[in-house]
């Protein structure tokens, strides 16, 4: 008895509950950290939560050409727009809006899918040992930098049918092509704007990865070779594990940001690139600010903002696992 006594007196004993303190306490407190956060909520609401909900307004609203002058007194539509955008398909605006989901969905997949692919396939090359390998790691950084501006004037010039280097050394040197297709216009548009988009995007992709590969241990892959595992083996099943946070954060903003690029289409084919490379960016500016169908503009962009949320949703649910078994 005097032994479970005195074992018993060791035993530290259960914190005494702290009082719950008011929010004015809790404010006191806090209000450093509040003051310098403040600032950043405020620029947050002003630039972000404010103008979104000032959308999401407009797009009930008629607004146009002619009731633009009455801004938010214009006259409710309710669901009219986003009735005539989805389901009326006697509008000419429901097509648009079909083709240039399509347009939209076949542009992301294949600029974040070639990017992902061949930003890995390049930070695999960049991370042997090989002469100037740090010379070539800085060059290949050379069209992150340039502006999108840029990038889009330098590729409309490439794509010329008469003298652009393309049509230059596939037909003339190369003799890939018979005759010199039209890029720029046409069924060829799409690939006009998804090449330049993928060369843009590909340095960063392959920064990202190079970094990964370099924090990947030496002597993961020895094991791996021991145990008679070749090249395509050590890359499947070391590599890719251990690269799939780095991936699937590159698919989220890859996704984002082709859904959202607007400045090479819209340079290199303007605001009405026609029905082949119309994409959801284009519609919207093309529908709001140059036909003044301002509520049916603020309706796509709604959508548009709902489509991503929800593709967030979702790649959430099928990376969370992921994330969690890194922590």
């Amino acid at each position: 008895m005097n032994d479970l006594t005195a074992t018993a007196e060791h035993i530290p004993r259960r914190a005494a509950a702290k009082p719950r303190l008011s929010l004015a306490d809790r404010w006191r407190r806090n209000r450093v950290a509040w003051t310098f956060v403040a600032p950043a909520v405020l620029f947050l609401v002003a630039v972000h939560v404010i103008p979104t909900i000032a959308g999401l307004y407009l797009s009930f609203l008629n607004l146009n050409t002619f009731t633009f002058a009455e801004l938010f007194r214009a006259p409710w539509v309710g669901l009219g727009n986003y009735r005539d955008v989805l389901f009326d398909e006697l509008n000419p605006l429901h097509a648009g809006f079909t083709n240039a989901v399509g347009n939209t969905v076949y542009y992301t997949a294949w600029t974040v899918g070639l990017t992902l692919a061949g930003g890995m396939a390049i930070a695999l090359l960049l991370n042997r040992d090989f002469p100037f390998r740090r010379t070539v790691r800085t060059l290949m950084l050379a069209p992150w930098v340039i502006p999108s501006f840029v990038v889009a004037i330098l590729w409309q010039f490439m794509w010329i049918s008469d003298t652009g280097i393309v049509n230059t050394v596939l037909v003339d040197h190369l003799h890939l092509l018979d005759d010199k297709p039209v890029w720029l216009l046409g069924p060829h548009s799409m690939w006009a704007i998804v090449i330049p988009s993928i060369w843009r995007a590909l340095p960063f992709t392959m920064l990202i990865f190079l970094a990964g590969l370099q924090a990947v241990p030496n002597e993961l892959y020895e094991a791996a070779s021991i145990d008679g595992a070749n090249a395509w083996q050590r890359f499947r099943y070391v590599t890719l594990p251990l690269l799939k946070p780095l991936i699937a954060i590159q698919l989220l903003f890859g996704v984002i940001y082709s859904v959202y690029q607007f400045a090479i289409p819209y340079v290199m084919l303007g605001t009405n690139p026609g029905p082949y490379a119309d994409l959801l960016m284009t519609l919207v500016v093309r529908q709001a600010f140059t036909n003044n169908l301002f509520g049916y503009g603020a309706a796509i962009s709604t959508l548009l903002m709902f489509a991503m949320l929800g593709w967030v949703a979702i790649w959430y649910l099928s990376f969370r696992r992921s994330f969690e078994e890194q922590l």
